[in-house]
Protein backbone atom coordinates (compact mmCIF):
# COMPACT_ATOMS: atom_id res chain seq x y z
CA UNK A 1 0.00 0.00 0.00
CA UNK A 2 1.32 2.94 -0.77
CA UNK A 3 0.80 6.84 0.88
CA UNK A 4 1.09 10.07 0.58
CA UNK A 5 1.86 13.68 2.52
CA UNK A 6 -0.79 16.32 0.85
CA UNK A 7 -1.63 19.73 1.65
CA UNK A 8 -4.24 19.62 4.36
CA UNK A 9 -6.28 21.99 3.18
CA UNK A 10 -6.85 20.88 -0.50
CA UNK A 11 -7.61 17.41 0.77
CA UNK A 12 -10.46 18.48 3.09
CA UNK A 13 -11.47 20.71 -0.18
CA UNK A 14 -11.46 17.75 -2.06
CA UNK A 15 -13.27 15.35 0.23
CA UNK A 16 -15.89 18.50 0.18
CA UNK A 17 -16.26 18.58 -3.52
CA UNK A 18 -16.60 14.87 -3.53
CA UNK A 19 -19.22 14.40 -0.59
CA UNK A 20 -21.25 17.30 -3.33
CA UNK A 21 -21.01 15.10 -6.07
CA UNK A 22 -22.35 11.81 -3.87
CA UNK A 23 -25.24 13.88 -2.27
CA UNK A 24 -26.91 14.16 -5.54
CA UNK A 25 -27.24 10.48 -6.28
CA UNK A 26 -30.22 8.31 -5.53
CA UNK A 27 -27.99 5.16 -4.50
CA UNK A 28 -28.49 4.13 -0.86
CA UNK A 29 -26.74 0.48 -0.80
CA UNK A 30 -24.71 -0.08 2.22
CA UNK A 31 -21.91 -0.02 -0.02
CA UNK A 32 -22.72 3.83 -0.80
CA UNK A 33 -23.33 4.48 2.38
CA UNK A 34 -19.96 3.34 3.61
CA UNK A 35 -18.25 4.98 0.54
CA UNK A 36 -19.86 8.61 1.97
CA UNK A 37 -18.97 7.78 5.59
CA UNK A 38 -15.14 7.62 4.79
CA UNK A 39 -15.18 10.47 2.99
CA UNK A 40 -16.35 12.58 5.65
CA UNK A 41 -14.14 11.06 7.96
CA UNK A 42 -11.16 11.75 5.57
CA UNK A 43 -12.93 15.55 5.06
CA UNK A 44 -13.23 16.23 9.21
CA UNK A 45 -9.49 14.72 9.81
CA UNK A 46 -7.94 17.02 6.87
CA UNK A 47 -9.90 20.07 8.19
CA UNK A 48 -8.94 19.58 11.36
CA UNK A 49 -5.57 19.46 10.50
CA UNK A 50 -5.71 22.01 8.26
CA UNK A 51 -6.72 24.33 11.13
CA UNK A 52 -3.84 23.06 13.82
CA UNK A 53 -0.19 24.15 13.78
CA UNK A 54 1.22 20.77 13.30
CA UNK A 55 2.43 20.75 9.80
CA UNK A 56 -0.92 21.23 8.05
CA UNK A 57 -0.19 17.92 5.99
CA UNK A 58 -2.31 14.77 6.28
CA UNK A 59 -1.47 11.38 5.33
CA UNK A 60 -3.49 9.28 2.95
CA UNK A 61 -3.69 5.79 1.34
CA UNK A 62 -3.69 5.02 -2.40
CA UNK A 63 -7.23 3.81 -1.64
CA UNK A 64 -8.00 6.69 0.13
CA UNK A 65 -6.89 9.27 -2.56
CA UNK A 66 -8.54 6.88 -4.95
CA UNK A 67 -12.16 7.35 -3.23
CA UNK A 68 -11.79 10.82 -3.38
CA UNK A 69 -10.62 11.48 -6.43
CA UNK A 70 -13.18 9.08 -8.45
CA UNK A 71 -15.69 11.94 -7.44
CA UNK A 72 -14.78 15.10 -8.69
Amino acid sequence: MSYALLDAARVAKAAKVSLNVLSTSPESTDAYQRKVIMIERIEALAGAAAESNAGKAVTLTSEEFWLISQNW
